[in-house]
């Protein structure tokens, strides 16, 4: 079975034909081919496909590192196509198998460990193999194209080093980590020579600077302070020092204290420098997300996925709640609402909303800010494209987000930077109110009231009034009250006759008639029905009887 081996190269295609056809099981290739003479006499040039240009070379070194077969690749294969019983070598096992899947192409394709040293002793003689190659041009060849496969794979782009951003968005937080701690450490040191200072001045960096001018305490006299304070602060300052019942220092001490404010203020000082250069590095690789939600808040997005590329593939979705991961699987978990924003929610857009609207403003700006990181990442600007141009969808999507949020709120948008409180609303400037006064002239004696106040106060009816108990009739049944509003409707005649027709009235034996009670009416009636019922049951007793009587009759006969 004859062997051809594939070799790639700067300068093109190489198809070697082998000499011997069981060179691969052969033990000494390694030392047979050490030498360019011993390679010579293994192996011998078919054919050779020669790139084009150093672009066409970019091209073809690509396609191979993905294991794809390009035309230059599969026309070089065609010379093989005539060959019966054909092997081929291959170095790259993806390339083999896409080798192997060429249309008309029946050679057995091997890309196994067997191939290393033989591979290796290409490379290392490969113009012996091919005439006409000079090894000083196939050095500069072999550097230019590692040069470009480089920036191809890397994605290199002088204008859109999105690592830049990372890293100075991480070391921001951890400089503000490091500022805090620091300035709180200077307060607990110089404290105990001036613990009023900390009360008087807030401010981290004018307290550091403060230790810095002043130093001891009893210097507040030759102190000037008015570079570093307001001059009413500064008048406090000064009547506390005069006053204070800090402890006394040495002045090792104070050096000591002194070193470490060095430290706060030079870390203040690079911080500042530090967010000037995220600034203009997030203006020039990514304009339009920086103007949707602010250089802070993009750096913090790129960097949490990792690159301004992977942020531009996730959809607007995932830009709403990145950064809220964990409250997301814990809310999927316990099956309860999932967050409605995450890293976004820092964004101005977001804190000028108010309620409801927060959410809602958090999907709409996402939206927007995927459609602008996409054009940050993947658009490609000419050289006359101004900054104000790359940054006009941005910028339009946000004019747009803010009319949107004035609609929803019913008011003007608040400027950026203005303090709200939770609830959305602006925090109002507080006044101290002047306390109402006391007035004199409303004082008077209960002698003094007026005549008037007095006859309107006799006047006034009672607002409750007492009312006589009466008897209330007794309601025993239903019919009772009904037959009681009846009777106070209707005539005396009328009452008469019904009293008569319900057996209210009965005559003695002289006929003078006289009334039966309600009461003694009701008993009536239920003794009359009781004994109904007392002659219902002996009739059916007696029936019953007579039927057993003829039963039995019947059966003696």
């Amino acid at each position: 079975m004859t062997l051809f081996i594939l070799t790639e190269t700067s300068a093109g295609y190489a198809l070697l034909k082998a000499k011997d056809k069981k060179l691969l099981k052969r033990d000494d290739i390694a030392e047979e081919a050490s030498t360019a003479e011993g390679v010579s006499n293994l192996l011998k040039l078919k054919s050779f496909q020669k790139f084009d240009s150093a672009a066409s070379a970019l091209e073809e070194a690509a396609s191979i590192m993905e294991g794809k077969v390009t035309p230059a690749l599969a026309s070089l294969l065609d010379g093989i196509k005539d060959e019966k019983k054909v092997s081929l070598a291959v170095a790259d096992t993806k390339l083999g198998n896409s080798i192997s899947k060429l249309p008309g192409l029946d050679i057995q394709l091997i890309a196994d460990s067997s191939t290393n040293d033989i591979f290796r002793a290409i490379r290392e003689h490969l113009t012996t193999l091919i005439p006409g190659l000079a090894p000083s041009d196939m050095s500069t060849m072999s550097l230019g194209l590692s040069h470009s496969l480089a920036r191809h794979k890397l994605k290199f782009s002088p204008d859109k080093i999105d690592t830049m951003i990372v890293q100075a968005i991480g070391l921001l937080d951890d400089l503000d980590k490091e500022l805090n701690t620091y300035a709180m450490r200077v307060k607990e040191w110089y404290g105990w020579h001036f613990p009023e200072l900390a009360k008087i001045l807030n401010d981290n960096i004018a307290y550091a600077k403060l230790v810095l001018k002043m130093g001891m305490r009893s210097n507040w006299e030759t102190a000037d302070l008015a570079e570093i304070l307001p001059e009413e602060i500064e008048g406090a300052v000064k009547a506390a020092a005069d006053r204070s019942m800090g402890t006394e220092i040495s002045p090792e001490d104070l050096e000591n204290i002194q070193a470490l404010a060095e430290q706060v203020v030079g870390f203040y000082d690079y911080r500042s420098q530090l967010a000037s250069y995220l600034t203009s590095r997030m203006n020039a690789i990514a304009p339009n997300l920086t103007a949707l939600v602010g250089d802070l808040v993009g750096a913090r997005l790129i960097a949490h996925a990792g690159s301004l590329t992977s942020l531009s593939k996730s959809p607007a979705s995932t830009i709403q709640i990145l950064g809220a991961e964990k409250a997301l699987f814990r809310a999927l978990k316990t099956k309860h609402d999932t967050p409605k924003y995450g890293l976004i929610y820092h964004a101005s857009l977001i804190g000028q909303a108010t309620g409801r609207n927060k959410g809602k403003m958090a999907r709409i700006l996402a939206a927007k800010a995927s459609l602008g990181i996409r054009v940050d990442s993947l658009a490609e600007w000419g050289d006359d494209v101004t900054e104000e141009d790359k940054a006009a969808l941005g910028t339009e999507a946000r004019f747009n987000l803010e009319r949107k949020l004035a609609g929803m709120e019913g008011k003007p948008i608040k400027p950026r930077g203005v303090a709200i409180a939770p609830n959305g609303v602006q925090a109002e400037k507080f006044d101290l109110k002047e306390a109402r006064k006391y007035n004199p002239d409303a004082d008077a004696l209960a002698s003094e009231e007026p005549a008037t106040a007095q006859k309107s106060k006799k006047e006034k009816k009672k607002l409750v009034e007492e009312v006589e108990d009466e008897e209330m009739a007794d309601a025993d049944s239903d019919e009772a009250e009904d037959s009681d509003e009846s009777e106070a409707e209707a005539p005396q005649e009328e009452r008469y006759e019904r009293k008569l027709e319900r057996g209210e009235i009965t005559f003695d034996k002289e006929g003078n008639p006289t009334s039966v009670s309600k009461k003694d009416l009701k008993k009536s009636k239920k003794d009359a029905k009781k004994a109904d019922k007392d002659d219902g049951k002996k009739r059916k007793r007696s029936e019953d009887e007579d039927e057993k009587k003829k039963k039995k009759k019947s059966k003696g006969e």
